[in-house]
């Protein structure tokens, strides 16, 4: 379990609120709106109306106690920006930035975030993939040249076995698993087969999963 420290209650941050609610961990979370905050209440440990662009209020949280401060202010960047340096001049450990453009990324990071979420592009390069290929039910872009894909199974696979199709050897990538629904089976081995009815988890560089599975 986590304590984090969430600023910024709109449709980003009520959503990360809701998905640290669902995850068990501690969150206070920060607003200038009344309403924004009483929405957020019942996901949240604790929450308080204020503008984190304020010292002495930042101050008054305690920002080195928690784990991580997620900075989820959306449409006033300058606000963004000024509490990221703030979180960091008052001694948080993580601060991770949302960001809308390239360039705010840039300036977010050289003023104090840690990690930068820029999640219309990100989801923007997810729906891009899903959409256009054939094969392709989820994608997880884990840097620049590496990615996790849950996958159907392309025709002529199933029934065969892991070691059979050797897509290792053949495309570089890795099996990591098997997903029925909402079951999910990580014990690979070179004898298991692969179902039609069954997505399979793979991992490797983007372009050769691109070779692979025909993006």
């Amino acid at each position: 379990m986590k304590n984090v420290l969430l600023i910024g209650l709109g449709r980003f941050g009520w959503h990360v609120a809701v998905k640290l609610h669902e995850l068990g961990h501690q969150v206070m979370a920060i607003d200038q709106r009344e309403e924004r905050v009483q929405a957020a209440l019942p996901y949240v440990t604790n929450a308080q109306i204020g503008d984190a662009m304020e010292e002495d209020f930042l101050k008054s949280l305690g920002v080195g106690n928690f784990d991580v401060c997620v900075v989820a202010v959306g449409h006033n960047f300058q606000s963004s920006l000024e509490t990221t340096s703030l979180l960091k001049e008052l001694g948080a450990k993580v601060v991770v930035s949302r960001a809308t453009r390239d360039i705010q990324a840039k300036f977010l990071l050289r003023n104090g975030a840690d990690e930068v979420v820029y999640p219309e592009k990100q989801v923007a390069s997810w729906a891009a993939i899903r959409y256009t290929a054939d094969h392709i039910l989820d994608y997880i872009q884990l840097d620049g040249d590496n990615a996790i894909v849950e996958v159907s199974p392309p025709k002529g696979w199933a029934g065969r076995t892991v070691g059979d199709l050797d897509v290792r050897r053949r495309y570089g990538l890795n099996i990591l698993g098997m997903k029925r629904g909402k079951r999910l089976d990580m014990a690979v081995s070179s004898t298991t087969v692969l179902n039609s009815e069954e997505t399979i988890l793979v991992v490797g560089s983007n372009r050769d999963i691109q070779r692979c599975f025909h993006i």
